[in-house]
């Protein structure tokens, strides 16, 4: 998917959340296209990716359908949405899908696979306990898992660096990259203070 295809997307959904045809929340992704574009050419297709309830673009770019995306966000699936045939995996607890990603590299190393695991946090997850334990996990097992780390500077409304006093930790199988968000943190288009 181009740049301009994600962001007409993302523009459909917030459209029919505006308009009440989503049957529940949503969060929306944007001007991070260019970097996920970037990282999206290192994951396979065969791939497992993991991701939180601002995943639309990375299931997009990990080849779900567009349309079989939409259907799941119009039903009310925005923040859970999973697909065991693309090897997509989400959820919306905070850190939720960390243990579960690490388990499944796990699980590809013991077996022989060659496929490997990206999985894909913020920031205010990349400062909690179970991020350290499940990359320092994949460190002491050579498990084949990348975390990348979406930078936003924000904790849901909160900037990060107020909350948890954040500094940038780089280890070999961790990747980061910065952008302002487009939207807000849940909805479309009004901004709760």
């Amino acid at each position: 998917m181009t740049k301009d295809e994600l962001i007409a997307f993302e523009k459909e959904v917030e459209a029919q959340f505006i308009a009440g045809n989503i049957k529940g929340p949503i969060h929306l992704s944007g001007g991070n296209e260019d970097q996920l574009i970037e990282i999206f050419k290192d994951v396979k297709p065969d791939d497992w990716v993991f991701s939180t309830w601002r995943n639309h673009f990375h299931a997009l770019l990990h080849g779900v359908p567009k349309d079989d995306l939409m259907a799941e966000i119009m039903a009310g699936r925005n923040m859970n949405f999973s697909s065991k045939k693309h090897k997509f995996f989400t959820s919306a607890i905070v850190g939720g899908i960390l243990p579960i990603a690490t388990g499944v590299a796990y699980a590809l190393k013991a077996t022989g696979q060659k496929n490997k695991v990206w999985c894909f946090v913020g920031d205010m997850a990349a400062t909690t306990g179970i991020f350290r334990e499940s990359q320092m996990f994949a460190i002491g097992n050579d498990l084949p898992i990348t975390f990348v780390i979406e930078n936003n500077k924000m904790s849901a409304n909160s900037p990060t660096s107020k909350c948890w006093g954040h500094r940038e930790v780089m280890r070999n199988n961790i990747k980061t990259y910065h952008y302002e968000r487009v939207y807000p943190h849940a909805g479309a288009s009004t901004w709760v203070n």
